[in-house]
This record gives structure tokens, C-alpha cells and sequence, in this order.
């Protein structure tokens, strides 16, 4: 005899490429997702702080968040905005003011000499502010406390680091970012603004893509705070689990460009 669950139809899996706007934190977009869809077992492929906007790939399902992993080894591309002359805690617009002081046109014809310095492999230290363990709690917790922990720097790549605009009545700089896993924007701009000598953090950020998915191929994340939720058009947006395995194993392997000079 069938039991009273078999006509139910089973719950939806896959995963979801989301445009996340400024606002929620990237936790939030996976409790609104579990809770449009049902499913409790909901996950993310890699953080979006809350001052931040773009693609946020979510898995739903246990066999979706089973590719987290893998779906984090991607490349990242990012249009991130800095600020000039002003130096954060946090690196980003979340911190306190630490310091500031004066930006001169020859720190503005310095940028494209300085933002080239910044292709390829380099070292870099994570932020006080970050998620990055130690002693099995994150960093932020110990830096909250005002007892910051300096962890050992790591091995990125920086493929791409192209200036778009420069503003100099606001004093911002907008950049195009591609790099490797595990880099730190606002940690590149905090160290950009360094190497400058006026200093710098880091004001907006939006992912633009992550492996092979790309924000323009994303909903719409202010779909997930409408009343009620439209699941049925969530569930509509999954992709397969079955595609999504193809599609990063047929990326894997495929030779980065050649490091674009910053103009």
C-alpha cells in the first residue's frame, strides 16, 4: 500500500542564479529561498557582503549543494567602485574612518602605473573582517572584540584589473576585476590605495560573474521579498543539477586570457 506522501510531487532541486541587490546579507537569499521553494536543505557557492549586489548562486537540494565546492573553484569577476583619500577598518563602506587625507592629481595619473602592478599571482593577507578561521571562529568575531587576529597571507591571481572611469570631483575610481579564488576586492582596493599613498577603500562591489554563469542569465533577488514568494517561478529558474555538472566540468581546463594591462 503506498503511504500518504506518494502522490506528492518531490521537492524541487537545482540551482538557482540569483541577482542579489544591496541590501541582505548573502544568509538572507538562502533563508528566502528555503523558505519560497520548501526545501530545507539550501546553500550558497560564495558570500556577498550586505553593501554588495550581483550573482549569488544558490543550491537547492541536497544534491545541489553537494557541487558547493566545486562551484566555488571558479573564477570571479567583479565592477567595484573605490574611494580615494579615505582609509576604513573593514576596508569597505561598513567600517569606521581610520584615516584620511589629501589626493592629488599626481596620485590620479599614478593609478593606471599602479593598478598594473597588481596582475598575476601575489600574496595576499586576508582582512581583519573576514570570515577566514582561527581557533575555529572567524576572524570578524576576534576583530569585534577589538583583538585582531593577522592570518599568514595566501596565493591569489589577478587576471584582470582594468580601470573604467575615473571621477575626480568624487574621488572614485571604477574598476573591472577578474581574479582567482579566494581574493579579496576590498582588501585590493585597501592595498591599492596604499601603494598610492593617499589610501583607499572600498564603496560598492557587484559580481558580474562566477565560473562559467554570468549576472545577466540571473533573477531578479527583490522577486524573493514580494508577498508571497513566487515559487512557481523560482522553481521555473532552477537549473538542473545534471546541466550544472556538465557545464563546469566542460569549463575546467579552458586556458585563462592573458592578463589585461590596467589603462
Amino acid at each position: 500500500m503506498k503511504g500518504a506522501d506518494d502522490s506528492l510531487p518531490p521537492p524541487p532541486t537545482g540551482v538557482l542564479l540569483i541577482d542579489k541587490p544591496v541590501g541582505p546579507t548573502s544568509f538572507r537569499i538562502v533563508q528566502m529561498v528555503r523558505r519560497g521553494l520548501g526545501v530545507k536543505k539550501v546553500g550558497h557557492a560564495g558570500t556577498l557582503d550586505p553593501f554588495a549586489s550581483g550573482l549569488l548562486i544558490v543550491c537547492v537540494g541536497r544534491e545541489a549543494t553537494r557541487l558547493v565546492p566545486q562551484l566555488m573553484e571558479g573564477d570571479k569577476e567583479y565592477q567595484a567602485m573605490l574611494r580615494l583619500g579615505i582609509t576604513t577598518d573593514t576596508h569597505d563602506p561598513e567600517g569606521k574612518i581610520i584615516a584620511e587625507g589629501p589626493v592629488t592629481e599626481e596620485h590620479l595619473n599614478r593609478l593606471p602605473q599602479v593598478a598594473a602592478a597588481f596582475l598575476g599571482e601575489q600574496e595576499q593577507t586576508p582582512p581583519a573582517y573576514s570570515a577566514v578561521k582561527h581557533l575555529g571562529k572567524p576572524l570578524y568575531a576576534y576583530a569585534r572584540q577589538g583583538q585582531p587576529v593577522s592570518k599568514p597571507p595566501r596565493r591569489i591571481i589577478i587576471h584582470q584589473l582594468t580601470i573604467e572611469a575615473v571621477d575626480r570631483a568624487a574621488l572614485t575610481v571604477t574598476l573591472r576585476v577578474r581574479c582567482g579564488k579566494g581574493t579579496y576586492i576590498r582588501t585590493l582596493a585597501h592595498d591599492l590605495g596604499r601603494e598610492l599613498g593617499c589610501g583607499a577603500y572600498l564603496v560598492a562591489l557587484r559580481r558580474l560573474a562566477s565560473g562559467p554563469f554570468r549576472v545577466e542569465t540571473a533573477i531578479d533577488g527583490n522577486l524573493l521579498f514580494q508577498r508571497p514568494i513566487p515559487a512557481e517561478q523560482l522553481a521555473a529558474a532552477l537549473l538542473p543539477v545534471t546541466a550544472i555538472t556538465a557545464l563546469t566540468k566542460s569549463s575546467e581546463g579552458a586556458p585563462a586570457a592573458a592578463p589585461d594591462a590596467a589603462r
